[in-house]
């Protein structure tokens, strides 16, 4: 089991579900310690989404991980803090996940605006020349959007967007999670099976 240690940002875009089983994979499939940033829209979304009333990231966090628990631990960040430690690129880190990663935090990012500690630990993450995964979910996209998205993957960032593939014959909205979840945890090197590979038998 590899050991990994990421900073995972959910922001309030729609698709909650790739953003909770994201943090179940990884929890489940890597050692480590990763830090959590959770934008209080996120929550907002999330509750919408799922139909819960959770309030804080530490309830989100306890929402995604379910009864997974899994060798991976989370440190929890304010979302406020600009100056907390995923700002800084003397605090060593694997890279970083923003998913779902909202308009409004892609735009920030690409132009480096940075007025949170989700859009600061991905500019970090760029110029530090770290991994930098944004996921995003919106249809369609504008002009700005792709023009924004074509920017980040100039800067060294990586857009995945929230597109699952259907060959894995999804039999739930679980198993439409799994497949992004998967996407991502292998452009981190991290064997997984949450969905079969193209054309194979297992």
């Amino acid at each position: 089991m590899r050991s990994l240690s990421i900073v995972v940002a959910i922001t309030g875009a729609s698709g909650a579900i790739y953003g909770a089983r994201f943090v179940r994979a990884l929890a489940a499939l890597t050692t480590g310690q990763s830090r959590l940033i959770v934008s209080p829209t996120a929550l907002r979304v999330y509750n919408e989404e799922y139909g819960t009333k959770i309030e804080t990231p530490a309830q989100y966090l306890e929402a995604a991980l379910g009864d997974s628990k899994g060798s991976q631990s989370f440190v929890l960040d304010d979302f406020r803090d600009v100056g907390g430690k995923p700002a800084s690129g003397s605090t060593p880190s694997d890279g970083m996940v923003i998913v779902p990663c909202s308009m409004k935090t892609l735009a920030a990012i690409a132009h480096g605006y940075t007025t949170n500690l989700i859009e600061r630990g991905a500019d970090v993450c760029l110029k530090e020349r770290r991994r930098l995964v944004v996921v995003p979910r919106e249809s369609p996209y504008s002009l700005i959007h792709l023009r924004n998205m074509t920017s980040l993957t100039e800067a060294g960032g990586i857009v995945l967007p929230a597109s699952p593939g259907f060959y894995q014959r999804p039999q739930n909205l679980e198993d439409l999670g799994d497949f992004i979840a998967g996407r991502i945890l292998g452009l981190f090197g991290v064997p997984h099976q949450l969905f079969k590979a193209w054309l194979t038998d297992s």
